[in-house]
């Protein structure tokens, strides 16, 4: 079953419906501490942590409810030994809080044993099998079919990140009722369309260089214009949630109805620094 009011039975980590995704260099007590207050279920470390999950640590030490999640550690950068080694001692810290999210990465900035995905994945899980890591305490950053049908046998579920909600419909249908699905959705807060396309495109940029996002978009439809330059409006605002906190709110809801048990919000910077956006967002989205 699907959908419970702390998201997804998959897991036994309470996500709650609406989490946080932040750069791992951003995160500090006060900050963990902050999202907290304002109502999240979970922040999610971005930026490929590494293998000592320092910023896992510190972002539980500064709450007590607070779930937190790597959103992802790199599997080519990042040893499964140590990073089971690393789960483990949190675990025993802060029982039941931490989901662990790998994912294969890109292969523009990780070498040549990337265009393996799969198979350097599945190898991975097979350490972290043999370590003690339990399967519905992870989560696979997943795109395509294949990746996703691998989340659904050998983790709690998926984590894609840069995605509309058309592909969040077709995810659920590849992974079935009952996996986790947590999707990442880029956010921007503001009145001013121009603005907020602005801010918007400047975020998309780097993500539109890197061929798993675009065969991905491909995928979904999008066409070679739509994906060219710094990428078409249609393309923009399907992919970052812009307007009032009202309307953001309501796109990302959109992926609820998708299918998602769990929706990661990141925010861009624009006319409000990540903070002061997820103050804005908190009262409509969660209710803070």
């Amino acid at each position: 079953m699907t959908g419970g009011p702390l998201g997804s039975d998959a897991t036994p980590v309470k996500l709650g419906r609406h989490g946080v995704w932040l750069p791992q260099q951003e995160i500090n007590e006060d900050v963990a501490a902050e999202i907290e207050r304002l109502g999240f279920g979970t922040l999610w470390v971005g930026g490929s942590p590494s293998s000592e999950l320092e910023p896992v640590a510190t972002a539980l030490a500064a709450t007590s409810r607070l779930a937190v999640a790597t959103g992802i550690v790199n599997i080519w950068a990042s040893p499964a030994e140590e990073v089971a080694d690393s789960y483990l001692r949190i675990e025993d810290a802060y029982p039941g809080r931490f989901l662990l999210g790998i994912g294969a990465g890109h292969r523009e900035a990780n070498g040549p044993e990337a265009i393996k995905p799969l198979q350097g994945m599945r190898e991975y899980l097979d350490v972290l099998d043999r370590k003690g890591v339990p399967r519905e305490r992870r989560v696979l950053a997943a795109l395509g079919p294949k990746m996703l049908g691998l989340s659904a046998e050998r983790a709690a579920g998926a984590h894609p990140y840069l995605v509309p909600p058309a592909h969040t419909r077709e995810a659920r249908e590849e992974l079935g009722e009952a996996p986790l699905l947590a999707v990442e959705h880029k956010v921007v807060l503001g009145e001013d369309k121009a603005r907020t396309r602005a801010a918007a495109r400047d975020g998309m940029s780097f993500y539109l260089k890197l061929r798993n996002y675009v065969a991905n978009l491909e995928r979904l439809g999008f066409s070679e214009s739509d994906l060219s330059d710094d990428g078409s409006d249609a393309l923009i605002d399907d992919l970052v949630a812009q307007g009032s906190a009202r309307e953001v709110a309501a796109a990302l809801t959109a992926h609820l109805t998708a299918g998602a048990d769990h929706v990661v919000v990141q925010p861009l910077p624009g006319e409000y620094d990540r903070l002061g956006t997820l103050a804005r967002l908190a009262p409509p989205l969660v209710g803070g």
